[in-house]
């Protein structure tokens, strides 16, 4: 089945107080996941990755065999696709675990698209970091 997965990350402070947020559609583009989770205190980069990593095992969960994501970080979308190499030594780790994840799918693809089309998941991780910061 195919799946399409939009993620963000952000931190307040970079680094700083992280969040992350993820939205999971079927093929019928009927959303059948979405999560907003604390992270503590990351970079925006990491804060990216682990939304990646949730959702990817999120849709490995729900069974989804071709998964397009959809992120606003044109920096990990050119990493993973080997545009940009991943200097980071934090970063290589969460690549690492990424691309473990790929061969849970049959096919994955990464595309980077402006933060306007991404407000869902962006909403989540706003939404936990104000709630955070109460």
């Amino acid at each position: 089945m195919k799946m399409v997965l939009n993620t963000d990350g952000g931190a307040r402070g970079n680094p700083g107080p992280g969040a992350l947020g993820v939205v999971l559609r079927d093929s019928s583009n009927e959303k059948i996941y979405e999560m907003g989770k604390y992270l503590g205190v990351c970079t925006n980069n990491e804060a990216e990755y682990l939304a990646l990593i949730e959702g990817m095992a999120a849709a490995h969960d729900k069974k989804a065999k071709t998964l397009v994501c959809k992120l606003d970080s044109e920096l990990v979308v050119k990493q993973l696709k080997g545009q940009y190499k991943v200097k980071n030594e934090r970063l290589k780790v969460l690549y690492a675990r990424v691309k473990e994840l790929e061969k849970n799918f049959s096919s994955v693809g990464y595309e980077h698209i402006p933060r306007t089309k991404n407000h869902e998941a962006d909403s989540l991780v706003n939404k936990v970091l104000d709630a955070e910061s109460r």
